[in-house]
C-alpha cells in the first residue's frame, strides 16, 4: 500500500488525482465516497462490480477493497473519499467535516467530481477575532476550522488619578494598541491573501483594516459585531457569509458568460461543445449543473473523449469505455488551469448542463 494523505484541504488533493491513471487502462483505480452510515452499501455495490469486471481487474478490486476496508475498521468517524488501487501502489485517504454522497465505483482513474464539488462549495477564508488588546486568527478549510494565530498585549484599560496626565495616558494607549494591531496584521499577511473576515466589538475592526496593506483590505469581505469572549454562533455565521459570495461569484459568472452568449461572443455551452473548448485549452471558468451526470466514451487505446454512446472508437478500432462526461470535462478543466464552479441557477438548468467562459475564440 502506498502513502495515506489526511488532507486539510479539499483543493489541496486535486492536483494528486487528476493525473493519475492506468498504464494499462484497465479499471484498477477504486473511489470510495461513505458517509459510515449505511452498512450495507459498501458490500452491495462491491458485488456488483465484482460481477461486471475481467478477471484481473476483479483480483485488484478485491485486493484494493481490503485495504480500503482495513482503513475504515481504524477510523472513527465518517464522510470519506478513499481513491486506492492494488495495482498501481496507491492509496489516497480524505476526511471531511461536512457530509459525502455515498458512491463506489472502479475505472481507469480516480473520481472527482464529489471534491471539486466540496472544493467549490467550501471555499478557504480567514477568520480574524479582535480587540484592542487581544487578537485569535483561524482558518477555514472544505469546512474545518484550523487555529492559526493567537496575540495579545498587555494594554492598559484605565487612568489612575494623580499620575500621568489624561491625554498622555491616552497617547501611550492610542500607541500600545498601534504596536499591537501592526503585529496581527504582519501575521495576518503570513497566513493569507484573500478571503477575509473580521469579528469583533466596537471601532477596533475599522482601525485594523485601516491598517491592512491594500491587498489585505480588498481581501477583507466582511465584518462581524461580536464581544471577543462571544463566538458562540460565529462560525456558522462566517460560513454563511462565504455560502452567499460563492452563490453571488457564481451568478456574477454566469451574467458574465449570458451577455457573451447572447452576442456570440467569449462563451460556450452544451457538452460537447464545452468539451471541445476544454480539450482546446480555450476555457478560463466553468461552471456546471450540480449532480449533473451524462454519458460519453472514451477510447483506452488513443485518448479519444467524447459525449454520447459508441462501442467502437471511430479513429482506431478499438473498444471504448463509457464514462461520466461531465467528470472528463472537469478533470480535463482541472489540468488546464481553468476556474470550475457548481451552480442551481434556473438559467443553467435551461441550458446546461456545462457553460464555459473562453480564454480565446
Amino acid at each position: 500500500m502506498g502513502h495515506v494523505f489526511l488532507m486539510k484541504a479539499c483543493d489541496e488533493s486535486l492536483p494528486g488525482l487528476i493525473n493519475v491513471s492506468d498504464p494499462d487502462n484497465l479499471n484498477t483505480f477504486v473511489s470510495l465516497y461513505f458517509d459510515a452510515k449505511d452498512e450495507h452499501f459498501i458490500s452491495h455495490r462491491e458485488k456488483v462490480i465484482r460481477c461486471l469486471l475481467n478477471p484481473n481487474e476483479a483480483r485488484n478490486f478485491e485486493r484494493t477493497m481490503e485495504t480500503i476496508q482495513q482503513y475504515l475498521k481504524k477510523s472513527k468517524t465518517g464522510n470519506y473519499a478513499i481513491f486506492a488501487s492494488d495495482k498501481n501502489h496507491f492509496f489516497k485517504a480524505l476526511s471531511f467535516p461536512v457530509a459525502v454522497k455515498n458512491s463506489l465505483s472502479v475505472d481507469v482513474s480516480p473520481y472527482i467530481h464529489q471534491i471539486a464539488e466540496l472544493t467549490d462549495a467550501w471555499q478557504a477564508y480567514t477568520l480574524v477575532l479582535l480587540n484592542s488588546n487581544h487578537a485569535k486568527i483561524f482558518s477555514f478549510s472544505c469546512g474545518e476550522i484550523y487555529d492559526e494565530e493567537d496575540l495579545s498585549a498587555d494594554i492598559m484599560n484605565k487612568h489612575k488619578k494623580g499620575g500621568m496626565s489624561q491625554a498622555r495616558f491616552q497617547r501611550l494607549r492610542k500607541g500600545s494598541i498601534h504596536v499591537f494591531l501592526t503585529e496581527v496584521v504582519d501575521a495576518l499577511g503570513k497566513i493569507t491573501q484573500e478571503n477575509i473576515i473580521l469579528a469583533g466589538p466596537g471601532e477596533t475592526k475599522k482601525q485594523f483594516r485601516d491598517m491592512l496593506p491594500i491587498q489585505l483590505r480588498k481581501a477583507v469581505i466582511a465584518e462581524v459585531d461580536v464581544a471577543i469572549d462571544d463566538t458562540c454562533g460565529l462560525v456558522d455565521e462566517t460560513k454563511e457569509i462565504i455560502k452567499e459570495k460563492r452563490k453571488e461569484e457564481h451568478r456574477q459568472l454566469f451574467d458574465l458568460i449570458q451577455s457573451e452568449i447572447l452576442r456570440n461572443g467569449l462563451a460556450v455551452y452544451g457538452v460537447a461543445e464545452t468539451l471541445a473548448a476544454v480539450k482546446n485549452g480555450q476555457v478560463e471558468a466553468l461552471l456546471v449543473e450540480k449532480d449533473a451526470a451524462q454519458k460519453g466514451w472514451i477510447c483506452e487505446q488513443c485518448q479519444r473523449i467524447e459525449d454520447g454512446t459508441v462501442s467502437v472508437c471511430p479513429g482506431c478500432g478499438k473498444s471504448t469505455s463509457e464514462v461520466n462526461i461531465i467528470e472528463e470535462i472537469i478533470k480535463i478543466a482541472e489540468r488546464t488551469g481553468a476556474i470550475i464552479g457548481f451552480s442551481q441557477d434556473e438559467r443553467l438548468q435551461k441550458i446546461g448542463p456545462i457553460v464555459g467562459l473562453l480564454r480565446f475564440k
